[in-house]
């Protein structure tokens, strides 16, 4: 048995990983707000966990299966764009392109998202079938793509959705002050900004 596929850091990342694609599987169902605050806290965990994920390269015999399709890519990316509306579009300003274009580069947070939820969603997919083997490529995979492209992707998204989240004209600012900020203990030191 190989018991690295279960060990604490995979086991906590693929976690994360479920949160984060039930979240977007249900973006459907809240408003932007909700969403938007839920994923800015999800994104930065999601990024620790996989930078903890082992460097062991397993040779990947047989390509592994891919689950998610275009058709559900790109639902996912619509149903994000449309939750969070015209916030979605940004500019893009750590592209590597940048360099080569006079005019800037934009991107959109559903995109990113859905490249995101993609290659999770296709880990967690071979995680659950219980082959070891299978699953310590497919956690292979996923980190060797994370370094190489969704991690990048986390990184800008997190840009601008810090800005829906804690922009003056939104409300989720007192929602974010109202879970953390005050409580009914005279001695927390979130009485000391009062």
């Amino acid at each position: 048995m190989n018991q690295q596929v279960y060990s604490k850091d995979i086991v906590e990342f693929v976690t994360v990983a479920v949160e984060y694609c039930t979240l977007i599987e249900r973006v459907g169902e809240v408003d932007r707000n909700e969403f938007s605050i839920n994923l800015a806290r999800i994104l930065p965990l999601l990024y620790l966990k996989a930078t903890l994920l082992p460097a062991d390269e397993v040779d990947e015999a047989d390509e592994l299966e891919t689950y998610v399709t275009e058709e559900q890519y790109e639902y996912l990316r619509e149903m994000v764009s449309k939750t969070l509306g015209d916030a979605d579009d940004y500019l893009e300003v750590f592209d590597a392109d940048m360099a080569y274009s006079e005019a800037p580069l934009a991107a959109s947070i559903s995109e990113g998202i859905a490249d995101i939820y993609q290659d999770l969603r296709d880990l967690l997919e071979i995680y659950r079938l219980g082959n070891e083997e299978l699953s310590q490529a497919a956690i292979c995979r996923c980190r060797r793509s994370f370094i190489s492209y969704w991690g990048q992707k986390l990184v800008n998204v997190m840009r601008p959705l810090h800005g829906i989240c804690f922009n003056e004209d939104t409300a989720i600012d007192e929602e974010y002050d109202s879970t953390h900020h005050h409580c009914n203990d005279e001695e927390c030191h979130c009485h000391h900004h009062e």
